[in-house]
């Protein structure tokens, strides 16, 4: 895991957090695309919220702020805004694990 000197995200590889995600079901894995993003093919198991509405919709998941959370979206972009939203908002266990584009593994189309 990494820092981003940019914002407050922390940037882990996408091998990593296959590994952990193996390991520790309690992650919460959040796709921060558009729907239609989402319905062409996500990570198994993701939660969905757009990026523009994670800070309306967060709460509304059952997703509390001591969560650890892994977010995502197309190239990494988006990801990184909504880590620095989730982090403004309290959550302090958010890693941005980058885009759906570099994830070798599994994809639910």
């Amino acid at each position: 895991m990494i820092f981003n000197l940019f914002s407050n995200n922390k940037i882990m590889s996408p091998s990593e957090a296959n590994e952990n995600m193996k390991n520790d079901k309690s992650i919460v894995l959040l796709d921060v695309r558009e729907d239609y993003e989402y319905r062409s093919g996500h990570i198994k198991n993701a939660k969905h919220i757009p990026v523009g509405q994670i800070a309306s919709d967060i709460g509304k998941m059952g997703i509390t702020k001591d969560s650890k959370i892994y977010v995502y979206c197309q190239s990494g972009g988006r990801s990184t805004k909504a880590c620095d939203i989730l982090g403004k908002m309290g959550y302090k266990n958010c890693f941005n694990i980058g885009g759906i584009m570099n994830w070798p593994y599994e994809v639910v189309k």
